[in-house]
């Protein structure tokens, strides 16, 4: 892929936001059979509308839904595709200090794009209404999402081999993304944890070759399967990722630097890099070298302004960390915006929709005093 007739933003966004009151007293409505489909449609429209001026008013080029249209980061995606279900598992997952739901996903036959995915007509939607001057954008999960959590355990069941597998995935993801953008799109983002989860498994792993065999392989399958994905796609469609350590109710899942899996990434064919920077948690910017690894149309954008707390960060270290970080990348090459989005689930983090547009406002600031 080629980044020569795609746009930088300095700038930039995770992609989703706080769920309005009214959004949320909708959907609770229409669980209990309160209202219709159509109603809670148009109370959405009225409320992504309401989000997309929101985004250009803080001077944002590109614009998202907020995914107030779903309740998950991932799953309802997932769910979407030819080939899953979705079912309640006996566990949640364990963030420090939250339990989410239970909901998860599971293989059902040999996985295939879905012509008719629901996601589609979000993007209509969100097309029809970004202001002038802004560029729409649609967040996805990766298809990473899939090799965890049980997800893809019987998928012998349906294929010869691993490797056939594999293929279909991406065959799946490829055919997603083209039809992105043949609706128009020229900005989609693949959010992924499961590198994180990776490096907690290759450090807790580093002197156990057998079991950190295990987790090499899920990152070389992974490589394998965004690249078939993304090559291919048309040179002017910019596809981001957002490296996330897990985002809910303002408490996280993993944690560790990036140099574990930082040839990987380097390796992936991806435009952008949303990469979380704003605690220890995170490491140093040693690795930023291997994940930009020479490319000079590559974009990283350093998440050093956290979306779990109000409070916002001191402007003369983030700027202090910017420049640190062009001992590794130059300047040109890297943006600023929030560590992840500020509701990664409806439920959202614990902060205000004025607090969260404040942390946007700031960033604004901050990315014109330093590009310009």
């Amino acid at each position: 892929m080629t980044t020569a007739t795609k746009q930088r933003y300095h700038f930039d966004q995770v992609g989703s936001y706080l769920r309005p009151a009214t959004l949320k007293q909708a959907r609770a409505a229409f669980a209990a059979g309160e209202i219709t489909q159509d109603a809670l449609v148009k109370i959405q429209h009225d409320e992504i509308h309401d989000l997309v001026i929101h985004q250009q008013e803080v001077g944002l080029k590109d614009v998202t839904d907020g995914e107030f249209a779903r309740s998950w980061w991932h799953l309802d995606f997932l769910w979407g595709l030819t080939g899953v279900e979705r079912y309640v598992q006996e566990d949640s997952y364990k963030f420090h200090g939250e339990k989410t739901r239970t909901d998860n996903v599971r293989l059902t036959g040999k996985i295939a794009f879905n012509p008719d995915h629901p996601f589609f007509a979000d993007f209509a939607y969100l097309q029809s209404v970004a202001p002038a001057g802004t560029e729409p954008k649609s967040t996805i999960p990766a298809p990473t999402l899939l090799f965890r959590d049980g997800r893809s355990d019987n998928a012998l069941s349906f294929y010869d081999t691993w490797d056939d597998y594999l293929d279909d995935l991406a065959l799946a993801y490829h055919e997603t993304l083209q039809h992105y953008y043949d609706l128009g799109s020229r900005y989609v983002q693949l959010d992924d944890t499961t590198w994180a989860f990776l490096i907690s498994k290759l450090n807790e792993f580093a002197t156990n070759p057998t079991e950190r065999a295990k987790y090499e392989k899920i990152a070389t399958d992974s490589v394998y399967v965004i690249n078939k994905a993304l090559d291919g796609l048309p040179d002017d469609f910019k596809i981001s990722t957002h490296i996330c350590r897990g985002n809910f109710k303002s408490t996280y899942l993993f944690e560790g630097g990036y140099a574990p899996v930082a040839e990987y990434l380097g390796q992936l064919h991806y435009d952008t890099y949303f990469l979380e920077y704003d605690d220890a948690r995170s490491g140093d910017f040693t690795p930023l070298t291997a994940i930009w690894a020479d490319r000079p149309d590559v974009t990283l954008v350093l998440g050093l302004v956290t979306s779990k707390s109000p409070e916002l960060e001191a402007a003369t270290d983030i700027k202090a960390r910017i420049q640190e970080a062009t001992q590794f990348v130059p300047l040109e090459n890297l943006a600023l915006s929030t560590q992840c989005g500020f509701a990664s689930t409806e439920e959202g983090n614990a902060l205000t929709p004025d607090e969260q547009w404040a942390k946007l406002g700031f960033i604004k600031q901050i990315a014109e005093e330093v590009w310009g």
